[in-house]
């Protein structure tokens, strides 16, 4: 993974920038730094420091006003807002299941994933793997979560692996959420996030983001509304497990360069044990 490299050119073409011009030269360096961040995508997709460079990037391309094209391309009109008169309010665009329903008319389908025991994976197309993945995998990388586990052998010197450790982030949404990080380990599921909050933040959607404890020690739930998405994730065991029910669009909200994807793809067919068929 080459992100050091990416992050190394970023701070030499920013480290002298001063005064009225400084705007549009940070924004064309965040640009260069952001394709560094493509190009080095498939290399990267489990490090978890190349991650929060791709989220701080977006970050600062919102708060510099920065288009993610080059100022030479026509800026992308905005979608014209739903008028509150006709029953659809401006934070409903943080509580997707009724903005789908407003925007056609019908509820939205959902997909579910889970990740348990050896570790046995239930992918999104319902396919079953049971995979010896020792290390750290992700389950999901798209446009709005990246969900990473880890993976130990049972015992030493055994073939068996079970999940030891999670790690999810919440990509930061403009209207509704601050990025977020929860990270579970066994023995330890905390009933908050990375920062100490239980929601999304002070944006006008945090409450759209939020964390409850069902069972002390033993089992969490993180619901996600403006992405129409729950998450589970248990300790059973010397074992931790991982469930989502995410909605379909938010499933599929990926690129090219997101393709290793554990609850999409399965487990890699090199680290495959075992498969049921459809």
């Amino acid at each position: 993974c080459k992100i050091l490299r990416c992050n190394s050119e970023y701070v030499a073409a920013t480290l002298h920038l001063r005064g009225p011009e400084r705007g549009v030269a940070f924004c064309t360096a965040l640009r260069s730094y952001s394709l560094c961040t493509r190009r080095t995508a498939r290399t990267c997709r489990g490090d978890l420091a190349f991650h929060s460079a791709v989220h701080g990037i977006e970050d600062l391309m919102i708060q510099n006003n920065c288009s993610k094209e080059p100022a030479t391309a026509p800026p992308r009109p905005r979608p014209a807002a739903p008028n509150a008169a006709h029953g659809f309010e401006a934070l409903d665009v943080c509580d997707y299941e009724r903005s789908f329903l407003y925007k056609h008319g019908r509820p939205p389908g959902f997909q579910h994933c889970a990740a348990f025991g050896d570790p046995h994976i239930r992918t999104f197309q319902h396919d079953f793997h049971t995979c010896r993945v020792e290390g750290s995998w992700p389950l999901l990388d798209n446009d709005y979560l990246f969900v990473q586990a880890t993976s130990s052998p049972v015992a030493e010197g055994s073939n068996a692996t079970v999940t030891s450790k999670l790690t999810i982030i919440f990509k930061n949404m403009k209207e509704c959420i601050d990025q977020k990080v929860y990270q579970a380990e066994l023995d330890n599921l905390p009933a908050a996030f990375q920062d100490g909050s239980v929601d999304g933040g002070a944006r006008p959607g945090g409450s759209s983001l939020s964390i409850r404890e069902r069972s002390p020690g033993r089992h969490v739930e993180i619901r996600a509304g403006y992405i129409g998405t729950t998450i589970a994730v248990r300790q059973a065991g010397r074992q931790l497990s991982f469930s989502i029910r995410a909605a379909e669009e938010v499933a599929r909200a990926f690129t090219e360069e997101q393709d290793l994807q554990l609850c999409v793809g399965g487990c890699p067919r090199g680290q495959r044990m075992s498969r049921s068929p459809r």
